[in-house]
């Protein structure tokens, strides 16, 4: 069947662009932050926004202004977590250093789950072809990994990234 009612067809025109209107206006007034890359949070938050919106549009028991109000209280939330990473160091995420000076850190490696191959493929995305071209390969808050290629005569700060610790590097 094409349709059930032409009831049906004139709701998901109204309510369709309505209920996107609210969702890019909610998503302009919370900031860049909720559109800039994702960390597993906001991934989390952007399906639920897209469920949501796909709620609000297709099902007939749900009423336009409490799809609103669903999306204001997910990105709402949204805004509360992003909020207390910046003020809470228990909250927030650091990128952790996989490699420095050529060698891998191996206990960051395991806690983060990412293996040589995985290191190696970074490296090789920026144009090196040896661990010893690397003053240190960074796993990101968002899971991109961040090589900084190694020049002599100059160091890298690296103020933020969970340094090894008590895990030594290991080649």
């Amino acid at each position: 069947m094409f349709f059930d009612t032409w009831h049906g067809l004139l709701r998901v025109v109204v309510v369709g662009p309505l209920a996107y209107l609210a969702l890019v206006l909610f998503l302009r007034i919370s900031g860049k932050r909720t559109l800039t890359k994702l960390n597993a949070f906001d991934l989390v938050v952007t399906v639920a926004l897209g469920s949501t919106l796909s709620s609000i549009v297709l099902t007939k028991s749900v009423a336009l202004l409490e799809g609103v109000l669903a999306l204001g209280t997910l990105i709402g939330l949204q805004f509360l977590i992003t909020w207390s990473s910046v003020r809470s160091p228990r909250v927030k995420a650091e990128p952790t250093l996989l490699a420095h000076d050529g060698r891998l850190v191996e206990g960051a490696m395991r806690r983060q789950r990412m293996t040589r191959d995985d290191v190696l493929a970074a490296l090789r995305s920026e144009g090196l072809d040896d661990l010893s071209q690397a003053a240190a390969v960074v796993l990101e808050t968002d899971g991109s990994i961040s090589v900084l290629k190694a020049l002599s005569g100059r160091g890298y700060g690296l103020d933020g990234v969970s340094q090894p610790g008590a895990d030594q590097p290991r080649s």
